[in-house]
Protein backbone atom coordinates (compact mmCIF):
# COMPACT_ATOMS: atom_id res chain seq x y z
CA UNK A 1 0.00 0.00 0.00
CA UNK A 2 0.96 3.77 -0.78
CA UNK A 3 2.46 5.10 2.41
CA UNK A 4 0.53 8.36 2.15
CA UNK A 5 0.95 10.71 5.21
CA UNK A 6 -3.25 12.07 6.46
CA UNK A 7 -2.18 15.50 7.35
CA UNK A 8 -2.73 19.06 6.81
CA UNK A 9 -5.47 20.93 5.15
CA UNK A 10 -7.22 19.61 2.20
CA UNK A 11 -10.12 21.52 0.43
CA UNK A 12 -13.23 19.46 -0.73
CA UNK A 13 -12.23 21.47 -3.95
CA UNK A 14 -15.63 23.37 -5.69
CA UNK A 15 -16.69 21.73 -8.95
CA UNK A 16 -16.51 24.94 -11.09
CA UNK A 17 -19.89 25.18 -13.79
CA UNK A 18 -21.06 26.53 -16.50
CA UNK A 19 -24.34 29.10 -16.94
CA UNK A 20 -25.85 25.47 -18.27
CA UNK A 21 -24.69 23.67 -15.64
CA UNK A 22 -21.59 21.99 -17.19
CA UNK A 23 -18.32 21.49 -15.27
CA UNK A 24 -16.03 23.65 -16.25
CA UNK A 25 -12.81 22.25 -16.37
CA UNK A 26 -10.54 25.19 -17.50
CA UNK A 27 -11.52 26.91 -14.13
CA UNK A 28 -11.01 23.56 -12.10
CA UNK A 29 -7.41 24.11 -13.48
CA UNK A 30 -7.02 27.83 -12.18
CA UNK A 31 -8.78 26.66 -8.47
CA UNK A 32 -6.26 23.76 -8.34
CA UNK A 33 -3.54 26.30 -8.74
CA UNK A 34 -5.05 28.77 -6.65
CA UNK A 35 -5.20 26.49 -3.35
CA UNK A 36 -1.66 24.69 -4.15
CA UNK A 37 -0.38 28.54 -4.30
CA UNK A 38 -2.54 29.02 -1.06
CA UNK A 39 -0.40 26.35 0.24
CA UNK A 40 -2.85 23.61 1.30
CA UNK A 41 -1.71 19.94 1.75
CA UNK A 42 -3.95 17.90 -0.66
CA UNK A 43 -7.36 18.12 -2.60
CA UNK A 44 -10.29 16.53 -2.40
CA UNK A 45 -12.43 16.23 -5.08
CA UNK A 46 -16.21 15.21 -5.01
CA UNK A 47 -16.47 16.14 -1.54
CA UNK A 48 -19.76 17.70 -0.08
CA UNK A 49 -18.18 21.56 -1.66
CA UNK A 50 -17.58 19.67 -4.48
CA UNK A 51 -20.76 18.79 -5.37
CA UNK A 52 -20.23 15.24 -5.71
CA UNK A 53 -23.62 14.09 -4.60
CA UNK A 54 -25.00 15.76 -8.16
CA UNK A 55 -22.70 14.50 -10.30
CA UNK A 56 -22.24 12.06 -12.95
CA UNK A 57 -20.27 9.18 -12.83
CA UNK A 58 -19.00 9.75 -16.16
CA UNK A 59 -18.11 13.62 -14.94
CA UNK A 60 -17.03 12.67 -11.43
CA UNK A 61 -13.90 10.52 -13.88
CA UNK A 62 -13.55 13.56 -16.06
CA UNK A 63 -13.07 15.85 -13.19
CA UNK A 64 -11.18 13.46 -11.44
CA UNK A 65 -8.22 13.21 -14.31
CA UNK A 66 -8.14 16.78 -14.64
CA UNK A 67 -7.53 16.96 -11.10
CA UNK A 68 -4.76 14.35 -10.84
CA UNK A 69 -2.84 15.97 -14.27
CA UNK A 70 -3.22 19.23 -12.90
CA UNK A 71 -1.93 18.74 -9.32
CA UNK A 72 0.98 17.05 -10.99
CA UNK A 73 2.36 14.72 -7.53
CA UNK A 74 2.30 18.44 -5.67
CA UNK A 75 -0.06 17.22 -2.88
CA UNK A 76 -2.04 13.98 -2.55
CA UNK A 77 -5.62 13.88 -4.25
CA UNK A 78 -8.27 12.46 -1.82
CA UNK A 79 -10.88 10.93 -4.25
CA UNK A 80 -14.47 10.69 -2.90
CA UNK A 81 -15.90 7.59 -4.39
CA UNK A 82 -18.30 6.80 -1.53
CA UNK A 83 -21.84 5.77 -3.57
CA UNK A 84 -25.00 4.52 -1.46
CA UNK A 85 -23.95 0.82 -2.37
CA UNK A 86 -21.40 -1.30 -2.39
CA UNK A 87 -20.99 -2.77 -4.94
CA UNK A 88 -21.22 1.40 -6.80
CA UNK A 89 -18.30 1.91 -4.34
CA UNK A 90 -16.62 -0.73 -5.31
CA UNK A 91 -16.70 0.28 -8.66
CA UNK A 92 -15.45 4.19 -8.24
CA UNK A 93 -12.80 3.27 -5.95
CA UNK A 94 -11.25 0.75 -8.40
CA UNK A 95 -12.05 3.38 -10.89
CA UNK A 96 -10.21 6.37 -8.99
CA UNK A 97 -6.93 4.34 -7.85
CA UNK A 98 -6.85 3.16 -11.83
CA UNK A 99 -6.67 6.86 -12.22
CA UNK A 100 -3.73 7.61 -10.03
CA UNK A 101 -5.38 8.91 -6.78
CA UNK A 102 -3.55 9.02 -3.85
CA UNK A 103 -6.43 8.46 -0.91
CA UNK A 104 -9.79 7.08 -1.44
CA UNK A 105 -12.44 9.61 0.99
CA UNK A 106 -15.55 7.17 1.32
CA UNK A 107 -18.99 9.05 2.69
CA UNK A 108 -21.53 6.24 4.63
CA UNK A 109 -24.13 5.70 2.11
CA UNK A 110 -27.22 7.60 2.33
CA UNK A 111 -30.76 7.47 2.16
CA UNK A 112 -31.32 4.00 3.63
CA UNK A 113 -30.62 3.77 7.72
CA UNK A 114 -28.25 1.43 7.97
CA UNK A 115 -26.87 -0.39 10.99
CA UNK A 116 -23.05 -0.33 12.47
CA UNK A 117 -23.05 -3.93 11.24
CA UNK A 118 -24.02 -2.72 7.87
CA UNK A 119 -21.56 0.25 7.92
CA UNK A 120 -18.77 -2.37 8.89
CA UNK A 121 -19.53 -4.89 6.12
CA UNK A 122 -19.85 -2.22 3.38
CA UNK A 123 -16.43 -0.53 4.20
CA UNK A 124 -14.72 -3.68 4.85
CA UNK A 125 -15.86 -4.95 1.37
CA UNK A 126 -14.60 -2.16 -0.38
CA UNK A 127 -11.63 -2.36 1.33
CA UNK A 128 -10.38 -5.54 -0.44
CA UNK A 129 -10.74 -4.12 -3.62
CA UNK A 130 -7.93 -1.21 -3.64
CA UNK A 131 -4.78 -0.91 -1.64
CA UNK A 132 -4.66 2.77 -1.20
CA UNK A 133 -5.43 4.02 2.01
CA UNK A 134 -9.04 4.91 2.79
CA UNK A 135 -10.39 7.66 4.54
CA UNK A 136 -14.04 6.94 6.21
CA UNK A 137 -16.41 10.27 5.92
CA UNK A 138 -18.67 10.51 8.24
CA UNK A 139 -21.53 13.64 7.70
CA UNK A 140 -25.18 12.08 9.67
CA UNK A 141 -27.21 15.93 8.79
CA UNK A 142 -26.38 14.80 5.03
CA UNK A 143 -26.28 10.83 4.66
CA UNK A 144 -28.78 10.27 7.66
CA UNK A 145 -26.14 7.50 9.12
CA UNK A 146 -23.87 8.10 11.60
CA UNK A 147 -20.25 6.45 11.95
CA UNK A 148 -19.94 5.54 15.59
CA UNK A 149 -16.75 5.73 16.86
CA UNK A 150 -16.34 2.10 17.99
CA UNK A 151 -17.40 0.92 14.78
CA UNK A 152 -14.09 3.52 13.70
CA UNK A 153 -12.18 2.16 15.38
CA UNK A 154 -12.70 -1.58 14.69
CA UNK A 155 -12.48 -0.77 11.10
CA UNK A 156 -9.17 0.60 11.86
CA UNK A 157 -7.50 -1.96 13.62
CA UNK A 158 -8.90 -4.72 11.49
CA UNK A 159 -8.85 -3.00 7.93
CA UNK A 160 -5.02 -2.69 6.98
CA UNK A 161 -6.29 0.45 4.44
CA UNK A 162 -8.21 1.91 6.01
CA UNK A 163 -6.17 4.69 7.75
CA UNK A 164 -8.13 7.88 8.75
CA UNK A 165 -11.45 9.34 9.61
CA UNK A 166 -13.30 12.79 8.84
CA UNK A 167 -15.95 13.82 11.04
CA UNK A 168 -18.31 16.14 9.96
CA UNK A 169 -20.83 15.72 12.49
CA UNK A 170 -19.53 19.12 13.86
CA UNK A 171 -19.90 16.79 17.91
CA UNK A 172 -16.72 17.51 19.16
CA UNK A 173 -17.64 14.82 21.80
CA UNK A 174 -17.23 12.50 18.28
CA UNK A 175 -14.12 13.49 16.63
CA UNK A 176 -12.52 13.22 20.02
CA UNK A 177 -14.03 9.71 20.43
CA UNK A 178 -12.58 9.00 16.95
CA UNK A 179 -9.04 10.09 18.42
CA UNK A 180 -8.89 8.79 21.74
CA UNK A 181 -10.24 5.09 20.57
CA UNK A 182 -7.37 5.04 17.87
CA UNK A 183 -4.35 6.60 19.00
CA UNK A 184 -2.41 3.63 20.04
CA UNK A 185 -2.72 1.92 16.52
CA UNK A 186 0.69 0.91 15.44
CA UNK A 187 -0.40 1.28 12.03
CA UNK A 188 -0.35 5.44 12.39
CA UNK A 189 -4.55 6.27 12.11
CA UNK A 190 -4.65 10.11 11.74
CA UNK A 191 -8.77 11.72 12.42
CA UNK A 192 -9.37 14.74 10.04
CA UNK A 193 -11.44 17.36 11.00
CA UNK A 194 -14.47 17.68 8.79
CA UNK A 195 -15.77 21.18 10.35
CA UNK A 196 -13.84 23.88 9.95
CA UNK A 197 -13.95 25.42 13.50
CA UNK A 198 -12.47 22.35 14.78
CA UNK A 199 -9.52 21.92 13.39
CA UNK A 200 -7.47 23.84 15.56
CA UNK A 201 -9.38 22.15 18.60
CA UNK A 202 -8.53 18.91 16.31
CA UNK A 203 -4.81 19.21 16.11
CA UNK A 204 -4.29 19.99 19.69
CA UNK A 205 -6.00 16.48 20.73
CA UNK A 206 -4.27 14.78 17.97
CA UNK A 207 -5.79 14.91 15.21
CA UNK A 208 -3.80 15.71 12.14
CA UNK A 209 -5.70 18.16 9.85
CA UNK A 210 -8.59 19.22 8.38
CA UNK A 211 -10.94 18.67 4.97
CA UNK A 212 -12.01 22.39 5.15
CA UNK A 213 -14.49 23.74 2.53
CA UNK A 214 -13.58 27.37 3.96
CA UNK A 215 -10.14 26.06 2.59
CA UNK A 216 -11.93 27.37 -1.26
CA UNK A 217 -12.01 30.98 -0.10
CA UNK A 218 -9.34 31.55 2.25
CA UNK A 219 -6.79 28.77 0.82
CA UNK A 220 -3.60 30.43 2.90
CA UNK A 221 -5.26 31.19 6.26
CA UNK A 222 -6.51 27.88 6.61
CA UNK A 223 -3.39 26.03 5.92
CA UNK A 224 -1.85 28.50 7.98
CA UNK A 225 -3.48 27.06 10.89
CA UNK A 226 -1.94 24.06 10.78
CA UNK A 227 1.28 25.19 10.06
CA UNK A 228 0.99 27.51 12.43
CA UNK A 229 0.41 24.71 14.94
CA UNK A 230 3.22 22.53 13.84
CA UNK A 231 5.19 25.23 14.21
CA UNK A 232 4.28 25.85 17.68
CA UNK A 233 2.96 29.03 17.03
CA UNK A 234 -0.22 28.57 19.49
CA UNK A 235 -1.62 31.78 19.52
CA UNK A 236 -0.94 33.26 15.79
CA UNK A 237 -2.94 29.37 14.70
CA UNK A 238 -5.90 30.60 17.43
CA UNK A 239 -6.40 33.85 15.51
CA UNK A 240 -6.11 32.49 12.26
CA UNK A 241 -8.80 29.90 13.33
CA UNK A 242 -11.10 32.99 14.71
CA UNK A 243 -10.33 35.10 12.20
CA UNK A 244 -13.29 32.64 9.75
CA UNK A 245 -16.42 32.65 12.17
CA UNK A 246 -17.78 35.97 10.39
CA UNK A 247 -17.32 33.80 7.22
CA UNK A 248 -18.98 30.92 9.17
CA UNK A 249 -21.88 32.86 10.11
CA UNK A 250 -22.88 33.49 6.84
CA UNK A 251 -24.08 29.30 6.45
CA UNK A 252 -27.26 30.71 8.77
CA UNK A 253 -28.46 31.89 5.37
CA UNK A 254 -28.63 28.84 3.30
CA UNK A 255 -26.74 25.42 2.37
CA UNK A 256 -23.03 25.92 3.20
CA UNK A 257 -22.31 24.27 -0.44
CA UNK A 258 -23.94 27.36 -1.99
CA UNK A 259 -22.24 29.86 0.43
CA UNK A 260 -19.03 28.78 -0.24
CA UNK A 261 -19.21 28.45 -4.23
CA UNK A 262 -21.12 32.10 -3.96
CA UNK A 263 -18.28 33.30 -2.11
CA UNK A 264 -15.72 32.45 -4.68
CA UNK A 265 -17.40 33.85 -7.32
CA UNK A 266 -17.81 37.13 -5.64
CA UNK A 267 -14.14 37.25 -4.73
CA UNK A 268 -13.99 37.08 -8.80
CA UNK A 269 -12.90 33.79 -9.77
CA UNK A 270 -15.92 32.64 -12.27
CA UNK A 271 -16.90 28.95 -10.67
CA UNK A 272 -20.85 29.62 -11.54
CA UNK A 273 -23.34 28.55 -9.15
CA UNK A 274 -23.83 25.15 -7.52
CA UNK A 275 -26.24 22.65 -9.30
CA UNK A 276 -30.37 22.97 -9.19
CA UNK A 277 -31.79 23.01 -7.14
CA UNK A 278 -29.06 23.95 -4.18
CA UNK A 279 -28.03 27.37 -5.31
CA UNK A 280 -30.30 29.80 -3.14
CA UNK A 281 -29.27 32.66 -1.28
CA UNK A 282 -31.42 35.19 -0.12
CA UNK A 283 -30.54 38.71 -0.81
CA UNK A 284 -29.89 39.06 3.12
CA UNK A 285 -27.32 36.28 3.28
CA UNK A 286 -25.97 37.71 -0.35
CA UNK A 287 -25.59 41.39 1.58
CA UNK A 288 -23.51 40.12 4.48
CA UNK A 289 -21.90 38.24 2.58
CA UNK A 290 -20.72 40.62 0.61
CA UNK A 291 -19.76 42.89 3.94
CA UNK A 292 -17.85 40.14 5.06
CA UNK A 293 -15.92 39.43 2.31
CA UNK A 294 -14.92 42.99 2.38
CA UNK A 295 -14.12 43.20 5.88
CA UNK A 296 -11.61 40.59 5.24
CA UNK A 297 -10.31 41.44 2.30
CA UNK A 298 -9.19 44.57 4.16
CA UNK A 299 -7.85 42.53 6.88
CA UNK A 300 -5.64 40.25 4.30
CA UNK A 301 -7.39 37.12 4.51
CA UNK A 302 -6.52 35.29 1.21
Amino acid sequence: MMQIELKGIIPPILTPMNSDESVNLDVLREQIERMIEGGVHGLFPFGTNGEGYILSEKEKIEVLEVTIDQVNGRVPVYAGTGCISTADTIRMSKKAQELGADVLSIITPSFALASQKELYNHYAEVAKHVDIPIVLYNIPARTGNKLLPETVAKLAKDVDVIMGAKDSSGDWDNLQAYINLTRDLDKGFKVLSGNDSLILPCLKAGGTGGIAGCANVYPHVLASIYDLFKAGKLEEAEVAQESIASFRAIFKYGNPNTVVKKAVSMLGYPVGDCRRPFNYLCDEGVEELRKVLKENADKGMC
